[in-house]
């Protein structure tokens, strides 16, 4: 049975959740050789909600990310006066928006994922990515995500914490175009989700590590 909450694990990026579905997501037992291929991350593509600033104003030349018609990140709570925070909330959602981009758009090659993640988060979003790919899967539809915070940690390193609504998403095939908007919302298309993220020399905020709760309850309504 397809599963809103499996085919939205990519939000997410948990090794728990890397398991492949009917909806496509997911580590599926592939070595990590195949998952280089994927995300040694040649990822870029899409439209985003929040476009990647002009390099003449944070000194960063940034690829584009385009999400495709019927996809959409939604992003609340993205200024909080802090300039240090909000950059780092910015470079979160370039990051999401890089990661449903290269499930999302049929692309050879994804230079927003590579840009904005690294370390385990780059390998597991590779093999999930992989995953929809080799089942001929995607999705259509609006995540939002909500009650989002920035602890820094160390110099170059913060913690960034959001919680992710899945309810708006639904499955698609991509061998006929067909979209399942059958299923219906349950507390399982909500997650908890905390990351790590690490400033590189070029001044980005890269996602490092990712873990997340499903059907937490701090964000199930």
């Amino acid at each position: 049975m397809t599963s809103r909450s499996t085919l939205l694990a990519a939000a997410t990026l948990t090794a728990a959740v890397l398991t492949l579905s009917a909806c496509g997501g997911g580590g599926d037992g592939d070595s990590a050789k195949d998952s280089d291929k994927i995300a040694g991350a040649d990822t870029g593509g899409g439209k985003s909600k929040s476009p990647s600033p002009k390099a003449s104003e944070d000194g960063v030349d940034r690829p584009e990310i385009k999400l495709p018609k019927g996809v959409d990140n939604v992003f609340e709570g993205g200024v909080t006066g802090d300039a240090k925070k909000d950059a780092v909330l910015a470079d979160n959602e370039r990051w999401l928006d890089s990661l449903i981009e290269a499930v999302t758009v049929d692309a050879e090659d994804h230079p927003g994922l590579k840009f904005y993640t690294s370390g385990d988060a780059l390998l597991s979003s590779a093999q999930y990515i992989q995953g929809f790919r080799k089942n001929d899967k995607s999705f259509v539809g609006t995540i939002r995500y909500y009650d989002r915070q920035v602890t820094f940690l160390k110099e170059g390193v913060a913690a960034v914490s959001y919680c992710k609504d899945g309810t708006k998403t639904y499955p698609k095939d991509l061998k006929t175009g067909k979209v399942d908007r059958s299923i219906e919302g349950s507390a399982s298309d909500y997650a908890f989700v905390n990351t790590r993220v690490k400033k590189n020399d070029k001044g980005v905020w890269q996602t490092d590590s990712v873990t997340s709760t499903t059907a937490s309850k701090k964000c199930t309504p």
